[in-house]
Formats: structure tokens, C-alpha cells, sequence
């Protein structure tokens, strides 16, 4: 059982759950800011649970919708499922499991606010979304973005579960739309860059991608944009969040590293997007949590 589990969480790639969950977090010390109690254990637990719940669900059946296509790709032909080492039947429970896990786990945030139904009311249709972006490629070349647009809700659901309501203020949501623009543009970006390993797959299979579209030279232009736009989003939040030079430093830092990003992958050599995509994403989502945590404290202190 504990081999089968350890399967299950190397098919979902469960340690890349770190990717959006400093975000929430991040999302969650904003909310929390000017209020006088602290961010209370169990709504901690209801972010956490919530976003390993719904993202494994997300991975899970993304896995079951694409084997067939993911055992015609060499880069993926050893993937889990596509290689017989776990069932689609067990992929499945594991899918199911996690989507009423996720649902469940919105339970937490009427602990504080026991009038705020709010997160269960839309942790069906927010799941529904997740699970939708499984299809994006069969639809649009802009699927990228649909899945840059899952990754963005975290922030604004962690926003509505910690507020207690949708929208009391155009100024006050500002914050949080800012934190989605910037989740969304940096996703979006990132897994075009992602994208170009498997342009010849998804033009034989007949999947839609930028890439696929426009070549890898277009897509990285695309890339580009879209991460030129995530900077202007992380100086939009420094500037609508009121936060301070703490914040400002890792803004300035991890616009370096979107900038080193894009000097690591060329058209004509894909080798280090492993690095472009898995160790540098990883530190600035992470970077921009701990500086805007830092930020907060030092303001509170």
C-alpha cells in the first residue's frame, strides 16, 4: 500500500504542488494584515488541505484523459500509467478521492466564519474548472492560459475564504486580482516555454498548442510577453498592496530571474528548460511568499 502511494504521488508530481501554494499563502498573509487576530490553525489547514486536494484531483485526471497520447510520447512514454506500473482503475479512485477531499476540506473555513458559505458554494464549480483544463488542448492553442487561469484561483478563493464575501470593494479586491494577474501571466508564460519540448508530438497528434502554432521561436516570443506582463503585475501589487522595500527587493529579484529564464532556453537548444521550468519557478514562487511575509512582519513589528 505504501509503494502504491508513493506511485500515485510520483504521478502527480506532488512535490511541483509548491509551485501555486505560496501564492494562496501569500494571498492569505495580505487578507490577514489588518485584522487583529492571526491567521487561526484551522483555516491554515483548510489552504493546505484545500490546494494539495484539488491539485492532486487536477493531475490525477489529467493523467487518466492523456495516456494514450502520453505512451506515444517518448518524454513521457514512462509515465505511470502509460507504462502499467499503476491501473487506470486505481488512478481513478485517486481522482475521486482527492475531488471530495478538496470539497471537504473547504468544511474548515466555517470554523471562523460560520455564515461564510462561500468556499463550499464554489468548490464544485471551481474543481469542475480544474479538471476542465484536461481538454484545453483539444480546443484552443491558448490552453496554457487555462491552465494559468486554475493555478490564479487560489489566491482569489484563499481571498473569499479568509474575507468571508465575494466582493465588499472594487479597492479592497484589487489586491487579490493584482496576485492573480501576476500567478496567471507567470504560468501562462512558463508552460508555453514547457510546451516547446513536445511540438512535434502535439502537431502529430493533433493537439493544440502556442508552440505548435507559431513554432518555438514564436511561442518564446509569446513566453516573453507574457512574462513582461507578470512584472508589471508584481510592481502593480507592491504598489496597490501598499507593501514595503522588503517586498520591492524580491519583486526586483525575481524579475531577474524571469529575465535569466528566458536567456537559459533558445530555439535552437531546449536542454535546460528542466532548469528554466522546475528550479527557478520553484524559487520564485517561493522567493515571493517569504518576501512578502517578511514584508508584512517587518510593517507589524
Amino acid at each position: 500500500m505504501i509503494n502504491r502511494l508513493r506511485q500515485l504521488l510520483e504521478l502527480i508530481r506532488f512535490s511541483h504542488t509548491l509551485f501555486a501554494l505560496p501564492f494562496a499563502l501569500l494571498a492569505a498573509v495580505l487578507a490577514w494584515r489588518e485584522r487583529d487576530s492571526p491567521l487561526a490553525w484551522y483555516q491554515l489547514a483548510g489552504i493546505l488541505l484545500a490546494m494539495v486536494w484539488a491539485r492532486s484531483a487536477a493531475m490525477a485526471f489529467n493523467r487518466l484523459v492523456d495516456r494514450h497520447v502520453d505512451a506515444r510520447n517518448p518524454r513521457t512514454a514512462d509515465r505511470h500509467l502509460p507504462a502499467g506500473e499503476v491501473s487506470v482503475a486505481a488512478v481513478c479512485w485517486f481522482t475521486i478521492l482527492c475531488s471530495l477531499g478538496f470539497v471537504a476540506s473547504t468544511a474548515f473555513f466555517l470554523l471562523s466564519e460560520p455564515r461564510n458559505y462561500w468556499p463550499l458554494w464554489l468548490s464544485v464549480p471551481v474543481l469542475a474548472f480544474l479538471l476542465s483544463y484536461s481538454y484545453a488542448k483539444r480546443l484552443t492553442r491558448w490552453c496554457h492560459y487555462w491552465l494559468a487561469a486554475a493555478l490564479m484561483l487560489s489566491p482569489l478563493c484563499v481571498w473569499i475564504a479568509i474575507r468571508g464575501h465575494v466582493l465588499d470593494s472594487v479597492s479592497e479586491f484589487a489586491v487579490p486580482m493584482m496576485l492573480a494577474g501576476v500567478v496567471f501571466t507567470w504560468v501562462g508564460g512558463f508552460d508555453i516555454i514547457y510546451a516547446c519540448q513536445d511540438i512535434e508530438v502535439d502537431r502529430r497528434e493533433g493537439l493544440r498548442s502556442v508552440p505548435a502554432r507559431w513554432g518555438i521561436a514564436g511561442a518564446l516570443r509569446v513566453a516573453l510577453v507574457s512574462h513582461a506582463l507578470t512584472i508589471v503585475c508584481l510592481f502593480g501589487l507592491w504598489h496597490v498592496a501598499e507593501l514595503g522595500w522588503v517586498f520591492l527587493a524580491g519583486v526586483i529579484g525575481v524579475s531577474g530571474l524571469l529575465v535569466w529564464e528566458h536567456r537559459l532556453v533558445r530555439p535552437d537548444d531546449l536542454s535546460r528548460v528542466g532548469l528554466a521550468f522546475f528550479q527557478i519557478n520553484a524559487v520564485i514562487s517561493i522567493g515571493l511568499f517569504l518576501a512578502g511575509l517578511a514584508d508584512v512582519l517587518l510593517v507589524a513589528g
